[in-house]
């Protein structure tokens, strides 16, 4: 029997701890929630919108040439294809929509990313920026650093942070949110409504909640929608084409 000196032993338990961590800490770090087979369709190029896939998601009109665009933050640790159907729905109504990664899948990581997209796409005249939960965070503190540059804000099922106040700013913005979130909710967006433009349209989706934002996969706990995912995306469109709509025809 050969022996083993212990603290060879030692140090092999701890190399099997530390690499153990180390593999859960890559796995914590790069996960996302996966998106669902719907949105997942939704990648498909077809005669009507051009999908491409890296570096970011970007959905392209493929019947006309835009001039108004879409940055839309994805929500914390929620992989981007997860809002396909979505963006592929705004760009077959003629806008040109980006869909960024982020850093460990945090837009607040990496909020400036819209400065490369928009230094990318230099036929696009005017631009709209959005988000969900933290990407919606993300996309009020672009704003409020680079008012410059954006004509529109989509703030999806969250609130700006308090280092974000662009409530001087002439820009259409609109905050969507579900009935039965936990964190976003009357009370939590009112307190902030100091933060944005007076003008601001606050649209309750009445049965919404925060995961129905996207379309990725959840747990029993996570489901507390009382509508279908379908009616929710619905009222996301319809409110987020409204504003397109406006910053496209300079209203």
């Amino acid at each position: 029997m050969v022996n083993v000196p212990k603290k060879k032993i030692v140090w092999g338990f701890i190399g099997i701890i530390l690499l153990g961590l180390s593999v859960w800490g890559i796995q914590w770090a790069t996960y996302a929630r996966p998106p669902l087979p719907e949105a997942v369709a939704a990648l498909e190029s077809d005669e009507y919108v051009t999908v491409s896939t890296a570096p970011g998601l970007t959905f392209t009109p493929a019947q006309t040439l835009p001039d108004t665009g879409f940055i839309f933050y994805p929500g914390g640790r929620v992989d981007p294809q997860a809002y396909a159907g979505l963006m592929r729905t705004i760009a077959e109504a003629g806008y040109l929509v980006v869909v960024p990664s982020m850093p460990i899948n945090m837009a607040i990581f990496n909020t400036n990313i819209a400065n490369e997209i928009i230094a990318a796409h230099p036929e696009i005249e005017r631009w709209v920026i959005g988000g969900h939960s933290v990407g919606g965070t993300a996309a009020a503190l672009y704003v409020s650093a680079n008012p410059d540059q954006i004509a529109g804000l989509a703030i999806w099922s969250s609130y700006p942070a308090n280092n974000a106040d662009i409530s001087g700013f002439d820009l259409p913005v609109i905050l969507l949110y579900g009935g039965n979130e936990i964190r976003v909710t009357d009370e939590s967006v009112g307190a902030r409504k100091h933060l944005l433009p007076p003008n601001t349209r606050y649209i309750k989706i009445e049965g919404g909640d925060h995961h129905q934002f996207g379309a990725y996969r959840l747990t029993i706990e996570d489901d507390l929608a009382t509508i279908s995912r379908e009616t929710q995306h619905e009222q996301i469109l319809a409110a987020t084409l409204d504003l397109l709509q406006v910053v496209a025809e300079g209203q």
